[in-house]
């Protein structure tokens, strides 16, 4: 049996005989001797029970996550390297040590070994590469007048979700057409307790106002069980009532609710109308399919709750080579669901060979049994029909895309004067307003695109913050000084391959005097500055190190490459830059005292108005204001009266 995520051992059983584990190694390099040494050293140890092995290196970083029925049998394998292929041979070879959890099941180590795959994402594992959390619908059930909102990661607001969908935008649309349908509010809880009067949203009809009480709690209440049970798939009925209720006021010659209540039709039709795909009849369902090409590896999921599509996205898992598509299939959803909620009905293309120990893992998450299955006729066979066609022309774009950007990455390299293909390119920033909040901001990229969970930005210190110069050298000396501390030997990838630079000549001059004086020598800088006809024409021009300068023909797809690594560090450090002065804006000086939360300070102002009043009250008044205890009263009159 093919296991997830972990190497195909085909005449390997859960019977092996320790004995014919110590097979000797024949002609092997001595990396791969000490490997098999270092395994037979646990092994002595091991016994014949479930759970999850780690393998590691010298270093001490995991190579491999693994988990099996039987632990003594599994790793008793990696000792037979005739039996081996190439890549687990390179593996074993570099293992000096390795970490063994034993569980209670097998179900239950192949959860545990999704989750440490996310964690640390070994280098022979199957890896879902696109690991960012998926947006929900959030319906919130903490306060009287419920609110609407997006919501990512950890689910521990009170209330009901609806999701996953498929990216921040369908959701933003869905809601605003849910505001439109249902006229919840979607507004924070303190700015719905300060209004006096309706905001913008109830104007425009996107909102009942609750706030100033144009509808009552029982009212908005009705608004709140429909929106449950529109987004829980009985849209049908919640059309049907809205429709007799637009009739009715028709008839009543009530013109103004009826129009409210045909744009409420509207809105629903709206959202029924951008599901671009069928899914009436399926249900709560996680729709899966695999397309394979070249050795390349693409997965196409549609998302479907209460018979309504709520987006659909592809994936391409990385590290496929030389595995199954099956093993590769059942490492993805171990790890896709370990973030996502799954539902009761998962469909697939294919039978997997773990699919029931798959579906045991999940039945807790999901709450009851989990139907994974291959659909064989009816509405889910022409849903997975139609999902086959999606993967295959995702991965089909996917490869073009790549082979497009494997010649660009040449071109680069090339046109850089590099000696090989970056692996690794950063790109720096400054941002600020005549020399406020001022910040410099750093975003990484490599061969496949964007890596934004390594960007990075750093709040000017030390430098005048209306020195572009001086605030380049404080950036470099800081993220450099860092990479020499914790990554001296430059095999740990924190070391750029490339450098470009969002300014001219001085910019240029000011990062490779400071990498000078740290004793860094190796690392290609290149400035980006936009030429003297950038109005209209784009023409960058490139600023080398030796003061030499290159241009590119304005058609070239290599400008057009660089000029958008160029606009997304611009972006990233805007971004910072308005969140930072965002926060410098509101900030108050109540802040500053210490012990003094969100919630004391909201009291404190509730009661005096203003920070200045808080400020100069008397120690009794501070005492008698709602929420502050006697302690508290007694820090914030200290902090403003240190002398008494």
């Amino acid at each position: 049996m093919s296991k997830a995520g972990r190497p195909d051992q085909p005449s390997a059983s859960d019977r092996f005989n320790e004995d014919r584990a110590t097979t000797t190694v024949r002609g092997s390099q001595p990396d791969l001797v000490a490997g098999v040494a270092a395994i037979r050293e646990v092994l002595a140890t091991l016994r014949p029970k479930p759970g999850v092995y780690r393998m590691t290196d010298a270093k001490g970083d995991v190579l491999y996550v693994g988990k099996a029925r039987a632990l003594k049998n599994r790793v008793a394998n990696y000792t037979q390297v005739d039996r081996l292929p190439q890549r687990l041979k390179r593996m074993v070879a570099q293992t000096r040590g390795m970490t063994i959890v034993t569980t209670n099941s097998e179900a239950e180590a192949l959860l545990l070994e999704a989750q440490l795959i996310k964690r640390y994402r070994p280098p022979y594992n199957v890896l879902l590469r696109d690991d960012k959390s998926f947006p929900f619908i959030l319906l919130r059930a903490d306060h009287d007048f419920p609110r609407i909102q997006k919501h990512r990661g950890a689910r521990r607001a009170k209330g009901n979700y609806y999701g996953p969908f498929a990216s921040a935008g369908s959701v933003n649309t869905t809601i605003n057409a849910l505001q439109k349908l249902f006229l919840l509010r979607s507004c924070t809880d303190s700015f719905f307790s300060r209004r006096d009067r309706p905001c913008l949203l109830y104007q425009i009809k996107r909102c009942s106002a609750p706030c100033v009480g144009r509808i009552d709690e029982a009212g908005y209440r009705e608004l709140v069980g429909e929106a449950k049970d529109f987004l829980g798939g009985k849209s049908g009925a919640v059309q049907a009532k809205l429709n007799a209720q637009m009739e009715e006021a028709a008839q009543a010659l009530d013109f103004e609710r009826a129009a409210l209540l045909r744009d409420r039709l509207r809105a629903a039709t709206f959202i029924q109308g951008s599901q671009a795909i069928n899914a009436e009849g399926v249900g709560n369902a996680d729709v899966f399919a695999l397309a394979e090409k070249g050795g390349h590896v693409g997965i196409q999921a549609f998302f479907i709750r209460g018979g309504q599509n709520w987006g659909h996205r592809a994936f391409f898992p990385s590290h496929t080579e030389g595995l199954a598509v099956e093993e590769v299939f059942t490492a993805f959803l171990a790890q896709f669901y370990e973030d996502v909620p799954p539902p009761r009905t998962i469909l697939v293309d294919r039978p997997l060979p773990e699919g029931e120990l798959l579906a045991e893992a999940l039945r807790e998450a999901a709450g009851g049994k989990i139907d994974l299955s291959v659909p064989q006729r009816g509405d889910r066979r022409r849903l997975m029909d139609q999902a086959r066609r999606n993967a295959v022309e995702a991965l089909e774009r996917r490869l073009a895309e790549s082979g497009t950007k494997a010649r660009i990455n040449r071109e680069l390299a090339e046109f850089l004067e590099l000696p090989e293909v970056p692996q690794r390119i950063e790109v720096y920033d400054n941002s600020h307003i005549q020399g406020s909040s001022a910040l410099g901001a750093m975003i990484v990229a490599g061969p496949e695109g964007f890596i934004k969970g390594q960007y990075r930005k750093w709040n000017i210190r030390q430098a005048q913050t209306n020195d572009d110069f001086g605030m380049m050298r404080e950036v470099f000396g800081r993220r450099f000084a860092r990479a020499q501390y914790e990554d001296p030997d430059r095999d740990g990838g924190m070391w750029p391959d490339l450098v470009l630079i969002d300014g001219g000549k001085g910019q240029m001059s000011a990062a490779r005097d400071t990498l000078e004086e740290m004793g860094i020598e190796d690392v290609p800088l290149i400035a980006i500055a936009k030429g003297p006809h950038h109005g209209r024409e784009g023409r960058e021009v490139f600023h080398f190190p030796d003061g030499r300068e290159k241009i590119l023909p304005v058609n070239s797809p290599l400008l057009f490459h660089l000029q958008r690594l160029r606009d997304e560090v611009h972006r990233f450090a805007i971004g910072a830059h308005r969140d930072k002065r965002s926060r410098a804006i509101t900030a108050s000086p109540l802040d500053e005292i210490p012990g003094i939360g969100p919630a004391r300070k909201r009291a404190l102002l509730l009661h005096f108005g203003t920070a200045s009043k808080v400020r100069a009250a008397a120690l009794t008044d501070l005492q008698r204001a709602p929420g502050v205890s006697a302690a508290v009263a007694q820090a914030v009159y200290d902090f403003y009266h240190p002398n008494g």
